[in-house]
């Protein structure tokens, strides 16, 4: 009997991330999968080679270690197949590739990953797609914005940097009425904190980078679909050639057996925080959807199991001309917190938020907009180092 047929149908969350995608007793019994670096497959015989009739046929097509990922990715997002590929960028642009043509029209939300909104209107706009921005509030109103051309509406739950809710069945369910495909990116979630795809979403997208990897040392997406789109995506991917690495597939299949204890105390940690901030005189909101000040919280409240380590807040901050000059006073004042993008791995970050892209939505006018991502480090000391950029803000 393997593993997976000794292991019970109705388990927890974490008790599923210690034994998603492999069974040791494929490989004598060894807890982890073995790294399988490779580009050449051998065949047996030429009638083999030609026929293509085994399991692994060149390294672009999946090895163990990244079938392995894959597959733990698939039983998490309840999803029909999973593609890897080396960023989470990667992951948004590949189905975005795969479903779109030229003369399409699609519907981006505008509070979306600065990166995918250049790629939109760039390459996109290159290839002839037609790319429209929403406010990401506009739930089951959407329907006026979809056309007959219409194919692809992508979601970003919470929104990038200023963490807008979306109403994802109610979008989703125009979207279908339309005929287009719904992607989303999950990143800030993860599927144990929300699952799109049970939500009605097609697509599910994640930047493997942040909370599965969790060390902030590997770049890696992934895109996992339902059964209606998985052929596409797949063929797509086979196209372009787009494919992950074996020792970084491995390294996040290794991450993921902690994420949940981790994204525990992200979640814990953060909400601390936030509230603590939210109190403060020196700090006009507190961009975090777990908070029931938020105007977004009553969708997060309804659809999310959880929220993540990553918010912003507007420092308090009277002329405009200053939100610059304070906001880097405030960051340079910080010790514990590490200036650098991304998230999600185990040291507290932060940055000034650029918002200047944004097509509807509009930036606070009360401040800047600085963003946190908390770590794994104790509270009181992250706390005690956020009051020395407030003092650094006061005195710049």
């Amino acid at each position: 009997m393997s593993e997976k047929d000794r292991t019970p149908k109705n388990i927890g969350p974490n008790t599923q991330l210690v034994r998603a995608g492999y069974d040791p007793f494929d490989y004598h019994g060894f807890i982890n999968p073995p790294t399988v670096r490779a580009s050449t497959v051998l065949f047996p015989d030429a009638g083999v080679m030609e026929t293509h009739n085994q399991k692994y046929t060149y390294a672009t097509r999946g090895t163990p270690t990244t079938d392995a990922l894959c597959q733990a990715v698939n039983e998490l997002e309840g999803a029909a197949g999973t593609i890897i590929v080396p960023s989470g960028l990667a992951a948004v642009t590949l189905a975005f590739l795969a479903y779109l043509s030229p003369g399409d029209h699609a519907l981006i939300v505008d509070s979306v990953y600065g990166n995918v909104r250049h790629f939109c209107d760039t390459m996109l706009a290159r290839f002839g797609v037609e790319v429209e921005y929403y406010d990401p509030s506009i739930g089951a109103a959407i329907e006026s914005l979809l056309k007959q051309n219409t194919k692809l509406v992508h979601l970003e739950a919470p929104g990038s940097n200023t963490f807008e809710m979306q109403d994802v069945p109610a979008i989703a369910a125009a979207a279908h009425r339309q005929g287009a495909v719904v992607t989303m990116d999950n990143t800030w979630a993860t599927p144990l904190y929300f699952r799109p795809l049970d939500f009605g979403v097609d697509v599910s997208i994640q930047a493997a980078t942040k909370y599965p990897a969790g060390h902030s040392d590997i770049l890696l997406g992934t895109v996992s679909a339902n059964a209606e789109h998985w052929k596409r995506l797949r063929q797509a991917n086979g196209a372009l050639g787009i494919c992950g690495a074996p020792d970084d597939a491995y390294q996040v299949l290794r991450g993921l057996r902690t994420m949940g204890v981790r994204l525990e105390r992200h979640q814990s940690s953060a909400l601390e925080i936030a509230r603590w901030l939210e109190a403060r005189g020196d700090v006009s909101r507190v961009l975090y959807p777990a908070l029931p000040s938020f105007p977004g919280h009553e969708i997060w409240k309804r659809d999310f199991k959880g929220a993540s380590g990553v918010f912003s807040f507007v420092l308090a901050v009277a002329r405009r001309e200053e939100f610059k000059a304070k906001a880097q006073a405030f960051l340079n004042g910080l010790a514990l917190f590490g200036l650098g993008y991304s998230w999600g791995g185990f040291p507290s970050l932060a940055l000034h938020v650029d918002l200047g892209d944004r097509r509807i939505l509009q930036a606070p006018e009360k401040g800047p907009v600085l963003r946190l991502h908390i770590g794994l480090e104790d509270v009181n000391d992250l706390k005690t180092d956020l009051e020395r950029g407030f003092t650094a803000a006061k005195a710049s």
